[in-house]
């Protein structure tokens, strides 16, 4: 095959993952997956590896392939796989993220040769568990969590196994949402199906397995060129969270000491702390996301970001860390940990290339979820992931309430929230102050605040960065940690950043103020007009 053949294959293939994204957007019912665009596509070749992906969450697109492969290996064997079967799990211990993220699979045939996979990962608004939006944040094992789902067929030879779509409606709190969204995921891997289905009639199944083959050596060849560019050494950095919601005030350590030997990268994670009794753990597969999407930054793109790019890499994390938990530990708020992973991943490629790496974003997913009741007894469930700002660039300021890092998340608007549910958004903009100083400003964090108007709620919260804040690089200064109030009949008490089922009644405000980024360079550095801008704009 000629490289313009490669080519024409390559962009196909990245553009079915999008149109499987786009089909997930338009197609599917709760506002986490509709308008909060929690979910990602990708297409993955014979043999489970990350082929192509579409522009969604790095949390799960570099995880994607380890949980296929985890599958293929443990569970259910390639030869088991027929062209019309639909294999889910959401079990972190069998390849999964956290248990509100179903993942779905589905292998594509040509002339019976398998060629492909194609997979969708939704963020459901709910799967069961001790709180609502199965983000509890006391949780101590992982069965507090929701319904664990072991891999399995969902859909069997085409016929849909009614049993498991019965287990799954009687035990979420929005089964009408829960599976709206997965038939979502389904019509999605039907259409990236179908769309190299049309690919493979034109060169093949030889073609088709030879072009996967020779992307991901390019991919590869691409990224061990960018890692040789970097200057050999070895390069450190911690950070940390503030704690697990179980041990209050006891912090969580993460220690990256990475290692540039020629054309690979060895990063030991082997000094992060034990695994925690709280749910802010991680399995191997999520911490690796983290890893990878830092050397990928890091490398300066213009290569297909795919599973070759994973080679040049080795993750040395034992089990029994946070980084790489064992079961039945708690993962619901995962993200945390690979968040902070990134940002000291970053802190340590800086020493190595300082001219590429920013200072430390938000580092946070900023998790609220309400359950309101209403007179006649409905329940409804919000789930919103907020955000803060990013940090300052070495050349340039931080961007405000910008999706960083292992997000690729939107906002909820306004008027979809007071449309669907007895809440009301009285407050949404920018945080004055929160971005850390320099020579250049971190960018700034955000204000959202809700109001109760049903007469029942309960509130849960799983955020961090409200002690640890979001360094600063180069002299730069730190942002502001993050807050979390309840407002009550005009009398303000700060809630405590991991919560689970709070209750609220109407006319209660939650005020979620989140963190900015670090700044970058010494804050005398800064130039007087920009300061003078800041000023007039409200930044401080």
């Amino acid at each position: 095959m000629t490289p313009i053949d490669i080519e024409v294959i390559r962009n196909a293939l990245t553009a079915a993952a999008a149109e499987m994204d786009v089909t997930i957007w338009r197609t599917s019912r709760s506002t986490i997956v509709r308008e909060l665009l929690d979910y990602s596509t990708a297409v993955f070749d014979a043999d489970g590896w990350n082929l192509a992906q579409s522009a969604r969450i790095p949390q799960h697109l570099n995880s994607m392939s380890a949980a296929l492969r985890s599958l293929l290996e443990r569970f259910i064997r390639p030869e088991e796989w027929g062209p019309e079967d639909v294999v889910i799990t959401n079990d972190p211990y069998c390849g999964g993220q956290h248990l509100p993220d179903i993942l779905a699979f589905r292998p594509v045939f040509h002339e019976g040769v398998r060629i492909a996979y194609v997979g969708a990962l939704c963020h459901h608004i709910d799967v069961g568990g001790m709180a609502a939006g199965s983000y509890a944040a006391r949780a101590t094992e992982i069965f507090q969590e929701g319904l664990r789902i072991p891999p399995l067929k969902l859909i069997e030879g085409g016929r849909r196994n009614e049993a498991v779509w019965s287990i799954l409606r009687q035990n979420v709190r929005k089964p009408e949402l829960l599976l709206g969204d997965l038939e979502s995921q389904i019509a999605s891997l039907e259409v990236g199906r179908a769309a190299i289905a049309r690919l493979a009639r034109r060169y093949g199944a030889a073609g088709m397995l030879e072009a996967s083959a020779r992307i991901l050596a390019m991919s590869e060849a691409a990224m061990r060129a960018a890692i040789a560019a970097m200057p050999d050494g070895t390069y450190e950095f911690a950070d940390m969270l503030d704690d697990d919601g179980v041990e209050l005030g006891k912090p969580i350590h993460l220690h990256v000491r990475l290692t540039i030997h020629g054309d690979s990268a060895t990063v030991d994670l082997s000094q992060c702390s034990p695994q925690v009794q709280g749910p802010t753990n991680a399995t191997l597969a999520s911490s690796n996301s983290a890893v990878m999407f830092a050397m990928m930054s890091a490398a300066g793109g213009g290569f297909p970001m795919n599973a070759g790019c994973y080679r040049p890499i080795r993750v040395i994390a034992p089990e029994g860390l946070v980084v790489n938990a064992r079961p039945p530990a708690p993962v619901a708020h995962r993200v945390a940990v690979t968040h902070r992973l990134l940002n000291a991943m970053y802190g340590a490629l800086h020493q190595a290339v300082p001219d590429r790496i920013p200072a430390a974003y938000y580092g946070c997913s900023y998790v609220a979820t309400f359950q309101t009741i209403r007179e006649d007894g409905q329940r409804d469930v919000l789930v919103e992931i907020e955000i803060g700002g990013s940090g300052a660039a070495p050349h340039k300021d931080g961007v405000n309430a910008y999706a960083s890092g292992m997000h690729n998340n939107s906002n909820i608007p306004v008027e979809m929230i007071e449309a669907e549910l007895p809440l009301s958004v009285t407050r949404y903009g920018l945080r004055p102050g929160s971005g850390g100083d320099g020579q250049y400003r971190g960018g700034l964090g955000l204000i959202r605040e809700w109001r109760v108007e049903a007469p029942q709620c309960l509130f849960t919260a799983n955020m961090d960065r409200f002690a640890s804040a979001p360094y600063g690089l180069a002299g730069g200064m730190p942002a502001a940690p993050g807050r979390l109030t309840l407002l009550r009949d005009g009398q303000a008490s700060p809630l405590p950043p991991k919560c689970d089922n709070v209750p609220l009644r109407r006319g209660d405000v939650v005020r979620l103020e989140t963190s900015g980024g670090g700044g970058f360079g010494p804050p005398a550095a800064r130039d007087p007009a920009a300061r003078a801008r800041d000023q007039r704009l409200g930044y401080v």
